[in-house]
């Protein structure tokens, strides 16, 4: 029986190991996250072929006596070197892949993982610096669909009454989507719950802080990008407070998973 199988793979993460060698970390389509050294140094062309974002066909040989796995051979097939051409797209490649990580590449749907990576690496690859935001805020909301913790933004999730051109308030304890009645806001402006998030920078430490508002524009932006790919994204645009609207929900969901908020996602 052949120790050696062939994958799909994207490389994440490339950290030396020992002297001369290296740990890369890839996401295949066929069994998610998989750990396996690249020998040589750093003038190794396999080395060098392992950059993390490249992507194609790796050839992982396994030991299972000694659980040992060395990658040795990689058809590249994507090399993306316009990730490394500016700061933005370096910042939103490295926050994929870190969510990726840390939710153990998708939760089982591996294939559909690496198909949602790589769409969003393609898009990366010559965005500007605002269009690699909302790629990055687009993967996010992907993921979390693909995980199944997205919440619904189309009607209350406790009366189910459609939202309309109304907020929705969504509690970050819970992951549901409210109106104002079942969220209790009285009067938005100067509610104690409510988290202003004019910059997107994160959740507010506060134990009373429970609230992020979404307003129509955050809500019908996120519905109608659901189901593109990330080349399509830069067709749909919306305002400062929606995108930060829209950021922070993504980032609370994934939090809520993942069980810690990245500190990737902000920049």
């Amino acid at each position: 029986m052949s120790r050696t199988t062939v994958y799909t793979a994207l490389v994440l993460r490339n950290r030396s190991s020992g002297e001369s060698n290296s740990e890369v970390t890839l996401l295949t389509a066929e069994e998610g996250i998989i750990k396996a050294t690249v020998f040589g140094g750093a003038k190794s062309k396999l080395r060098a072929y392992c950059s993390p974002y490249n992507s194609g066909q790796v050839w992982i040989y396994r030991d299972k006596a000694k659980d040992y796995a060395k990658l040795s051979d990689f058809d590249v097939q994507f090399w993306r070197p316009g990730l490394r051409e500016l700061y933005d797209r370096t910042m939103a490649a490295g926050a994929a892949a870190q969510t990726i990580l840390s939710s153990h590449g998708g939760g089982g749907e591996w294939a559909s993982a690496l198909k949602l990576a790589l769409e969003t690496l393609n898009a990366l690859e010559d965005a500007n610096e605002e269009l690699c935001l909302r790629l990055l805020v687009h993967f996010l909301w992907r993921w979390a669909h693909l995980l199944g913790i997205k919440p619904h933004l189309d009607c209350c999730a406790a009366c189910d009454e459609e939202a309309d051109n109304a907020p929705l308030w969504f509690n970050i304890h819970d992951n549901t989507a409210l109106c104002d009645g079942c969220a209790g806001i009285q009067d938005p402006r100067n509610s104690a719950d409510y988290v202003n998030y004019a910059d997107s920078r994160g959740l507010k430490k506060r134990e009373h802080d429970k609230f992020i508002k979404l307003n129509p524009g955050c809500r019908k932006w996120l519905i109608a990008v659901e189901a593109l790919e990330a080349a399509q994204v830069s067709r749909y645009s919306m305002d400062n407070n929606s995108f930060a609207q829209a950021k922070a929900l993504a980032s609370a969901v994934l939090t809520a998973a993942i069980g810690k908020r990245l500190t990737s996602w902000d920049w």
